[in-house]
């Protein structure tokens, strides 16, 4: 028997992510629920909730989605292609999918592609509330064993390493990458190498938000001060976000005066180098303010991250 995880491993991509920007795009006004949304998931990540709670906070949005099956059965004819070439060549009738994401969302496609055997964490389609702990982790061996008892895994696939408990159990695991697979004693290791590579790219997230805020801050004070000293002021109000953002979601850090103090020394050949876009294509080849105030914030990032990873919040 082989057993598979689902998302970014035999689907190209997060179903419930893609699910839910497919139903956003339906019916525009379910962003109206995203700071609830939001502010969950802060609240999650500062250990005030837990991960099922703030699963069924997102969630809530199906609680306005009309004929969420229709959408569902829309949502996988768009979607069916973004199933792994590689899987489709290697399946088999008893293959075990096992995933976080709900079942409601799973079941039809599993159907379609004659999977028989699924795994995946119980939400009400209704309401969004999680009828069964998340399936993610150690929750997938238990939920194995529970419907499977002693049956041999003979092959288990996997993108990430959450899933080592499943992994350890098969008689040979691979992580995977795109359509690559490692064996699962090489994927343990690049962990670190992945490890960086997300917190990059969350880096890359948060610095896109604190990019919006500094246009915003940047453009709000040029309206009662000039174009330099509006610049400054809306770089240090971005600056104090992106250091509670990058803190909390990131690095996963407390929050310290020395810390922070670090974080905008680290924003120093940063802050020169937007500066000098500022002085230099502002003032000498007149361009857009919000253009200008955009361009600078953009650049740096690499540097920015390896001083703030290396410097302010190494662990």
């Amino acid at each position: 028997m082989n057993v598979y995880d689902f998302d970014k491993t035999i689907y190209k991509g997060d179903s419930t992510l893609d699910f839910y920007l497919y139903c956003l795009r339906k019916q525009p006004f379910l962003i109206l629920i995203l700071p609830i949304q939001i502010l969950g998931f802060v609240r999650y990540k500062l250990g005030l909730i837990t991960k099922l709670q703030f699963k069924e906070i997102f969630y809530s949005f199906l609680k306005y989605v009309s004929n969420v099956e229709g959408k569902i059965e829309d949502f996988w004819r768009n979607n069916k292609s973004k199933i792994q070439p590689w899987y489709l060549n290697k399946q088999l009738p008893e293959d075990v999918i096992i995933s976080a994401s709900p079942e409601f969302l799973l079941q039809p496609i599993c159907e379609e592609l004659r999977i028989s055997n699924l795994i995946a964490s119980i939400v009400d389609i209704k309401t969004g509330k999680c009828l069964s702990e998340n399936c993610y982790g150690i929750e997938k061996t238990k939920r194995y064993y529970e419907k499977y008892g002693d049956i041999t895994i003979t092959e288990f696939y996997s993108d990430s390493i959450t899933d080592a408990p499943l992994a350890k159990i098969a008689q040979k695991s691979f992580g995977v990458v795109g359509d690559k697979f490692i064996p699962w004693h090489e994927f343990e290791k690049k962990g670190v190498g992945n490890s960086i590579q997300k917190e990059f790219l969350l880096f890359v997230v948060v610095g896109i938000v604190n990019t919006f805020n500094g246009v915003v801050f940047a453009f709000l004070f040029s309206l009662i001060l000039n174009s330099t000293i509006a610049f400054i002021l809306g770089y240090g109000c971005s600056l104090v976000i992106s250091y509670i953002l990058n803190s909390i979601f990131v690095f996963k850090h407390t929050l310290s005066i020395i810390k922070f103090v670090k974080f905008c020394v680290s924003y120093i050949p940063n802050f020169l180098i937007q500066f000098i876009m500022v002085l230099v294509f502002l003032h000498y080849f007149h361009l857009n303010e919000v253009i200008v105030y955009a361009m600078a914030a953009a650049l740096g990032v690499p540097i920015t991250f390896l001083m703030v990873k290396f410097f302010a919040l190494k662990k």
